[in-house]
């Protein structure tokens, strides 16, 4: 049984049904068809827009919706939700990691919801306020160049970044935008500031390579311009199935290691949204094991968290990797801080 749907998770966590409809044909001429929702998603456009595609096919409801560029993954949305906040415009958010869901949160932009389907989500990934929501997760990965990289010297642990042998052969996506800066931030709260600090340093050090984005990052690892870098499961998987050279390691999956980390996607309601009913009823659907089901089988292969999603991503099996054991709270927490250094030390000359 996988580890995130095992009964000591979720005994105890049944939640009252807020968002009450179920996603369903709408009847021609219905009320609901002229219903509109407008979502801002972080999750690459190509797998998210057949989703919400099929949201407005299954219940009339007309999704219009704002994506990130890869440069500016997830941040970009957060400001603008930000600058909206006296005259919202976003009914829901869909990001594609959690930290900044949570930073929402705490600056009181969020407002609760009770979607029926959340009481089949481990605890972990769901907030106990009902503010958020986390599903379809992806896994921070190693992607190695088989070609370049032989066998016995495989890369497993994130350390072997700052590895000598592998000096300005490595790369990682810039720590200030999408999952890369959310584990930065995780780092910061589970080593504390100071060993962090040093890990992005070593890094440093070892001329690791700062690129755009984590598909940048995967791509020049496929074409041979690195031997290895630090990705996620989807852009990794993107490349190892077109044919490319490459291994997917999980790294730090040792007995005295910390583990892969494991980044949801999270939905939440924006506070004053102008169709909350609507955004319920499309975070309820975006949670079913259906869409679960579509995100893994697609091109991006998320991994499942939903407890009845019978599917198991291509990536992996979330229960035979160790992950990172980290607190979300306290990792949001550590975020400007870990931010903050990011830009004044590490990406500095």
């Amino acid at each position: 049984m996988r580890w995130y749907a095992s009964a000591a998770i979720l005994t105890g966590f049944v939640l009252c049904c807020g968002c009450e409809q179920q996603p369903q044909a709408t009847p021609a001429g219905a009320d609901a068809a002229a219903e509109s929702v407008v979502v801002y998603t972080a999750l690459d456009r190509q797998f998210s827009e057949p989703i919400l595609a099929e949201f407005t096919r299954q219940t009339g409801v007309k999704v219009e919706a704002g994506y990130d560029t890869e440069s500016t993954k997830t941040v970009g949305l957060v400001n603008r939700i930000r600058a909206e906040k006296r005259r919202p415009r976003c009914d829901v958010f869909w990001n594609n990691e959690i930290l900044n869901t949570l930073r929402l949160k705490n600056e009181g932009l969020l407002q609760p919801c009770e979607p029926e389907q959340a009481s089949h989500f481990p605890a972990v990934f769901r907030d106990e306020e009902k503010f958020w929501y986390g599903f379809a997760a992806r896994a921070r990965v190693l992607i190695v160049n088989t070609d370049l990289v032989k066998p016995d010297d495989m890369p497993n642990s994130i350390h072997d970044l700052a590895a000598p042998k592998w000096k300005g052969r490595a790369g990682i996506a810039k720590p200030l935008f999408g999952t890369t800066a959310s584990h930065a931030a995780c780092l910061f709260a589970l080593l504390g500031r100071q060993d962090a600090a040093e890990l992005f340093m070593s890094f440093k050090r070892n001329d690791v390579q700062v690129v755009g984005g984590n598909k940048t990052c995967a791509e020049m690892v496929a074409a041979g311009a690195l031997a290895f870098g630090l990705t996620d499961t989807d852009d990794a998987i993107i490349e190892k199935e077109a044919g490319k050279p490459v291994a997917i390691v999980f790294p730090d999956g040792g007995e005295n290691q910390m583990g892969a980390l494991l980044l949801p996607n999270t939905l939440c309601l924006i506070k004053d949204c102008p169709n909350p009913d609507a955004g319920k009823m499309l975070i309820n659907y975006l949670l079913s094991p259906e869409v679960e089901t579509k995100l893994a089988q697609g091109p991006s292969a998320q991994i499942p968290l939903h407890a009845q999603t019978k599917t198991v991503s291509r990536a992996c099996d979330a229960g035979a990797v160790k992950h990172m054991e980290v607190d979300f709270g306290r990792a949001a927490e550590a975020f400007a801080e870990a931010a903050k250094f990011i830009e004044n030390e590490f990406l500095t000359p």
